[in-house]
């Protein structure tokens, strides 16, 4: 095969696991096959994607197994619980090398970061993580095609995520030094919060390698002021216990986006979350069912940027 296919990683645990260009490569497969689908309809007959979930998923399950189906090929939606565990019955290596064996391409959602990376360091075919405590990789190609699709470019974009710093939080900071986007975020970050000293380092050098600026502000006002993107994600993130709600908002609403955030941004500032979303909480409901929200356009793009990433993995495109 060709260098280039040799070159690209078997592996996506994190946005940054891919180099600025093949970040965009998979995006721009995405949107292609959005504008020609009909190209696309048999690029993965005979292919079986496996999917383990052990945390819920509408948007990442959904977009993945329609988008197998578009490809003509097949998923397996494989839940992990009490009664199917993963890494009890059997070690987690010889479930991936049962499972290399017998299917194409695998995702997982799992608890456990330690879990996502052993089974996928021990697989020999493509691993796509589903979302783990680290990174949303997937979600980052949605979004940086929703990007694309509304603003054209991302040359001299600013881009700002308010609220709490998480998987998502972590993954959109590699993921505007990726695109080339100078990135601000503003959350809390006493005990319990903020983002890990290693995350941190591994953003910082990312941005200085792509020549971008990343700015932690100390307030929604001062993060929102002239920036061209505004993204929320859920103050109770999948597995936050209900009783800690009070405590956390106590901590988190002075994040909050509401509509007078948007007049500080430039014009055509766009709102985004990765959804699910609750209103009056991360943002007011005037901000994400306003003119500024492409919120729904955004989701949508999980399925068109997932057939991307399942064709570039699997290098059947």
């Amino acid at each position: 095969e060709s260098r280039e296919l040799s070159d690209r990683p078997r592996e996506f645990l994190k946005s940054s696991d891919l180099s600025p260009e093949q970040f965009r490569e998979v995006v721009a497969l995405g949107l292609d096959f959005k504008l020609h689908p009909e190209k696309y309809t048999t690029a993965m007959a005979n292919k079986t994607l496996l999917m383990f979930f052990e945390k819920p998923s509408l948007r990442t399950r959904v977009s993945l197994e329609t988008a197998m189906t578009k490809l003509g090929g097949h998923a397996i939606y494989y839940p992990i619980n009490s009664l199917a565990p993963l890494g009890k019955k059997e070690t987690v290596f010889d479930t991936a090398r049962v499972i290399t064996g017998m299917v194409d391409v695998v995702c997982a959602r799992l608890n456990s970061q330690a879990d996502t990376e052993e089974l996928s360091h021990n697989l020999d075919i493509p691993f796509l993580s589903a979302m783990s405590p680290d990174a949303h990789p997937l979600q980052m190609l949605a979004d940086a095609m929703t990007i694309l699709e509304f603003k054209h470019s991302f040359e001299g974009l600013t881009f700002t995520y308010c609220g709490d710093f998480q998987n998502v939080a972590f993954d959109l900071m590699r993921m505007c030094a990726l695109t080339g986007m100078n990135c601000r975020v503003a959350g809390p970050t006493g005990p319990g919060y903020g983002i890990p000293a290693e995350i941190l380092a591994e953003v910082e050098e990312l941005h200085r390698k792509a020549g971008t600026t990343f700015t932690i502000c100390k307030t929604v006002e001062e993060a929102v002021t002239g920036t061209d993107a505004i993204y929320c994600d859920s103050f109770m993130s999948y597995g936050i216990p209900q009783e800690e709600l009070d405590a956390r908002l106590a901590i988190l609403m002075p994040f909050q986006v509401k509509e007078e955030h948007l007049e500080m941004a430039n014009p055509g500032c766009l709102f985004m979350n990765c959804l699910p979303a609750k209103r009056g909480y991360e943002q007011t409901a005037g901000v994400i069912d306003g003119p500024h929200s492409v919120v729904f356009p955004q989701a949508h793009n999980r399925m068109h940027s997932a057939i991307g990433a399942l064709l570039w993995f699997t290098k059947s495109a």
